[in-house]
This record gives C-alpha cells, sequence and structure tokens, in this order.
C-alpha cells in the first residue's frame, strides 16, 4: 500500500500523547486503541492528523476541506455522548464524499439497535435468545413466555455498560429492580433475553462483499463459574485486578468440533450479511454443551486496540497488527458508496 493522508477521528477526550513514558496501565486504557492506531499508522509511513470530536462536525468538515485526506480512519464510538450517533457521522462523510474506515451508516443502525438488529436476525432465522424490549418511561409488564433466568441490558449501550451480576435475574421482583436500573441509571430502554449457559466465543470479519472469517476466539471465565454467572460485566472486560483474581483470559477457542466451528462461519457471514455490516465487525456468539449456536449480538467496528480479540485473532491467523490496519484502510477506500456510484 502507498502511503496515505490518513485523518484520524476520536472522541474529543480520547486525543492520545505523543509518548506513554511515565504513565500508568490504567492511564493509558483510557485511550489505548487510538494511542495504538495512530502510533501504528505513522510508523508504517502514512502522513497522520489526529482530530478529536465531540458534539461538533465543523473541526471535520475543515479538515476534509483544506487538507483532503485520502481516509478518514473512524475510531468514533459516539457523537454529544449518544452511542447511536455515531452513524450519522458515518453519513456526513459520505455526504463529504470522503472514503472512511470501518461500517457504512446503515450498518452501524441496524447493529446499534439491538432489539432491530435481533428482528432482523430472527426473520432470517438466525438462533438469537428470545428476548423482550422494556421502553423507558412505561409501566413494568413482565414478559410472557420467557424462561428464567433472564439477562437484562441496556437496549442501545455498549462497552458492557449496565452489566453486572445483577443483570442475571432469577425470578420477576429481580427483573422488575433491574430494568428499573437500566431505565433510571443508564438511561436506556431495557432489552431482556433468555440467558443461555454455555461457551462465550467471538468471530471477527473482515471485508465488504468478499469476506474473511477470522480464527474463532474465546473470553474463558476461570473460576466465575463456581459461583457466578458467566457473563461480560465491565469488571470481566476491564479490570486487570478483577482478571487476574478469576484467571479470566482470551485465547483462541479450543476443542470446538468442526461441525460447530462450521456453523459459527456460516452464522457469522450470514449476520454481516443480513446487517448490511462493512469493513470489519465481531459477532459475539454462545455455544451449548449440546453444539447449539446463538447469535448474542454484533459489534460493527469493535476494539482494534493491539492486545484485544479483534487484533489478536487476526494475528493467529497470520495478520500483524500493520497489516490488519492496512487491509482495514483498503476495505474503506473500496467501500462502493452511493456517492461512488457514477465513478464505479
Amino acid at each position: 500500500m502507498k502511503f496515505l493522508k490518513i485523518l484520524v477521528v476520536v472522541h474529543e477526550t480520547l486525543v492520545p500523547p505523543e509518548s506513554v513514558a511515565g504513565l500508568t496501565e490504567q492511564q493509558i486504557d483510557e485511550w489505548r486503541t487510538e494511542y495504538d492506531v495512530i502510533r501504528t499508522l505513522r510508523l508504517v509511513g502514512h502522513e497522520v492528523r489526529v482530530l478529536g470530536v465531540l458534539d461538533s462536525l465543523t473541526g471535520l468538515r475543515t479538515a476534509i476541506t483544506d487538507w483532503k485526506p485520502n481516509i478518514v480512519f473512524n475510531l468514533l464510538e459516539e457523537f454529544n455522548g449518544i452511542v447511536t450517533y455515531d452513524q450519522h457521522v458515518v453519513a456526513f462523510l459520505e455526504l463529504m464524499e470522503q472514503p472512511y474506515t470501518g461500517c457504512n451508516p446503515r450498518g452501524l443502525l441496524l447493529s446499534r439497535d439491538k432489539p432491530l438488529s435481533k428482528q432482523l436476525l430472527a426473520w432470517h432465522r438466525i438462533p438469537t435468545p428470545h428476548f423482550a424490549l422494556l421502553p423507558k418511561g412505561r409501566k413494568f409488564r413482565a414478559p410472557r413466555q420467557m424462561r428464567y433466568p433472564l439477562f437484562v441490558k441496556s437496549a442501545t449501550e455498549d462497552a458492557s455498560l449496565g452489566i453486572s451480576q445483577a443483570s442475571v435475574v432469577e425470578n420477576s421482583q429481580q427483573l422488575q429492580d433491574r430494568v428499573a436500573f437500566i431505565h433510571e441509571q443508564v438511561g436506556t430502554d431495557a432489552l431482556v433475553e433468555e440467558y443461555i449457559a454455555g461457551r462465550e466465543v467471538y468471530v471477527g470479519v473482515l471485508g465488504n462483499e468478499r469476506l474473511t472469517r477470522l480464527p474463532v476466539w474465546e473470553l474463558q471465565f476461570g473460576t466465575m463459574g463456581d459461583n457466578q454467572a458467566t457473563i461480560a460485566t465491565r469488571k470481566v472486560k476491564w479490570d486487570r485486578k478483577y482478571q487476574a483474581r478469576h484467571g479470566i483470559t482470551r485465547a483462541a477457542a479450543q476443542d470446538l468440533s468442526p461441525a460447530v466451528v462450521a456453523k459459527l462461519d456460516r452464522m457469522a457471514r450470514r449476520i454481516y450479511n443480513a446487517l448490511g455490516l462493512s469493513g470489519y465487525a465481531r459477532m459475539d456468539f454462545r455455544v451449548r454443551d449440546d453444539g447449539e449456536v446463538f447469535v448474542l449480538e454484533a459489534n460493527a467496528n469493535p476494539c482494534l486496540a493491539e492486545a484485544e480479540d479483534f487484533a489478536q485473532s487476526a494475528l493467529s491467523a497470520g495478520i500483524g497488527y500493520q497489516d490488519l490496519l492496512n487491509r482495514i484502510i483498503a476495505l474503506g477506500l473500496a467501500y462502493k458508496a452511493e456517492w461512488r456510484a457514477g465513478y464505479s
């Protein structure tokens, strides 16, 4: 790949420093993805500028108009504090006829709206846990024909926001309490789904029309299963001491039967296409002991930190971090956005 002018767009508070010298791992964690991506792109030889975005697109428009980057490397996960608004920033890039990395606006819309994505997947007969949406501001009514235990989470937030051991409920009163917590403390609608016991595995996918499936990765819960529900709480994902105490690790999934791996491959591709995803994404699954597979959710533009699941899965397939970022850039440059129709 030739050297490019790359505008890296990040949240305003996540613009990383030039050096991490003297900083603790905890301090670095907040903007580790941004640091890894920017540092690596510069090491490759690309000309990189970084733009922090909070609640205005004026700076983005100016940077595109004045500097004319070859591509925008999009690391935004929200706009003005609203997770589902990141799709509008990407739509703005398309209106500016500006190539960008990652998922297109429609794919972001469908995958970020968890109830809608589940409805689409169910229509395509892709197995997902039975679910119900309990909107904020409405009187609580326990969903019918759903079997306990149930799992309660935000209908829109990601990064396990609002998820803890209390998210798995065993009766109607616990359900009502947890739904109230999501409504009041997280501030969103609540998504309730049947809890699926089993292995939690992740499948990364790269591509637009032609897809590359990365090796199956697994979140291993260590000793948590002895007396706790095995779910990806915020502590499980981000608390290093908690991970060490329970022996929580992420690694290539072992001992999955060829039939299960083939099923995960088919389902990941079907989900990617059903939701109209592009660029790169990660699908989260539960694999029961009997070999049945259920999709939990699809994550467009998953975390790209070098040490996290997506990059490590790619590495296990022989795709180093520099190569991975260059592939994501190439996919962004090749994506057939509507504005390109007249130029193809």
